[in-house]
């Protein structure tokens, strides 16, 4: 790049829920684009808000130093949505907005990182001409499009570490504990930490349980001495509007079998703390392909990892998708002959 040659200005974003590992995708790609590309990086706070209010700084390397192992994010984050219509007459064109300080920012690209409500908004400015390349983050695990996003593995490590210390609680008390664990409408978290931590029985939002079969899987356990059993539901499981899953289920099941059970909710405790190596790895490995499209000038993708290799992707293909658990996931079919319950069908 000759000094005359104004350096290509690259903008970062982080929107809606935050995971662990945001902060080593950042760095990813603010590392990546000034000392291989000597590019411009310029971090965007609070998500789209940060783009509607014009609130942003100039990243230099020395910002992102020491952020690799931080949960959270140092831009900071918002479930700001500027396609949603909004009711006010006189409410001002958000997208509209957007473009307009886009250009002012003097920004030659645009990086989204989030999940699938950040992919969709992405691909909407997309459309309307800007250059973005999203990244694709959510402990859910729910993103079309890529085997796995960056905060699953945090997050299963932590729900897995809460399944096992219940387990010496049950035990001790002689009770079934229910466990609800995040992901929507996706059970992923709730599959991988089930089988992980030692659950006996798992509901998943795309199996369809009855509740009576799971109310005679656990009496059967103990009337066979087994002294405990551990529950894991997915939070988005069918059950009663105003009732959480974990509660429908616990109380679901003290009404049929008669038996002790508590439920514990994980809550929010699952998408803090500090990344997980893995996850930082991920991460990484998408910051730098992002910056990598960016240099060739390729836009309108978002990063992924399909077989162990990163690749990318339309980012028109992904928004207003779930990559859900599938009835012939090869982990159900493992867990289920060596007696998980699943609730539709007795094990």
């Amino acid at each position: 790049m000759s000094p005359e040659e104004k350096p290509y200005r690259v903008g970062i974003l982080t929107a809606g829920g935050d995971c662990p590992g945001i902060n080593a995708a950042i760095r990813g790609v603010g590392k990546t684009a000034i000392l291989e590309y000597g590019m411009e990086v310029i971090g965007i706070s609070s998500g789209f808000l940060g783009l509607i209010n014009q609130e942003y700084d100039i990243l230099d390397e020395n910002q992102l130093s020491g952020i690799l192992t931080i949960g959270g994010t140092i831009l900071g984050t918002s479930r700001e949505n500027p396609f949603k219509k909004s009711a006010s007459l006189l409410s001002i064109d958000k997208p509209k907005l957007i473009k307009k300080h886009y250009k002012e920012m003097g920004l030659d690209a645009l990086v989204c990182i989030g999940g699938n409500g950040t992919m969709r908004t992405a691909a909407h400015l997309a459309e309307a001409g800007m250059n973005v390349i999203g990244i694709p983050k959510t402990i859910d695990n729910d993103v079309w499009g890529t085997d796995i996003t960056f905060g699953f593995d945090s997050a299963l490590s932590i729900t897995t570490d809460a399944i096992d210390r219940l387990h010496t609680t049950a035990n001790s008390h002689k009770r079934i504990m229910v466990i609800e664990v995040m992901g929507h409408h996706a059970g992923w978290l709730a599959l991988y930490s089930g089988i992980a931590g030692g659950g006996d029985v798992v509901l998943l939002p795309e199996v369809k349980f009855n509740i009576d079969i799971v109310a005679k899987c656990l009496k059967k356990r103990a009337i066979n001495k087994k002294p405990y059993s551990i529950v894991v539901v997915a939070e988005g499981i069918p059950c009663p509007k105003g009732e959480s899953a974990g509660r429908f289920i616990a109380r679901s099941i003290k009404d049929k079998t008669g038996l002790e059970t508590r439920e514990t909710i994980l809550g929010y405790i699952q998408r803090g703390g500090d990344p997980s190596p893995m996850d930082r790895i991920l991460a990484t490995r998408f910051g730098a392909a992002a910056v990598e499209l960016i240099a060739k000038r390729k836009f309108g993708l978002m990063v992924n990892l399909i077989g162990g290799k990163i690749n990318s992707i339309p980012i028109d293909q992904v928004g207003g998708k779930l990559r859900t658990v599938g009835m012939d996931n090869s982990l159900i079919k493992k867990a289920r002959k060596m007696g998980v319950c699943f609730g539709d069908c007795e094990p």
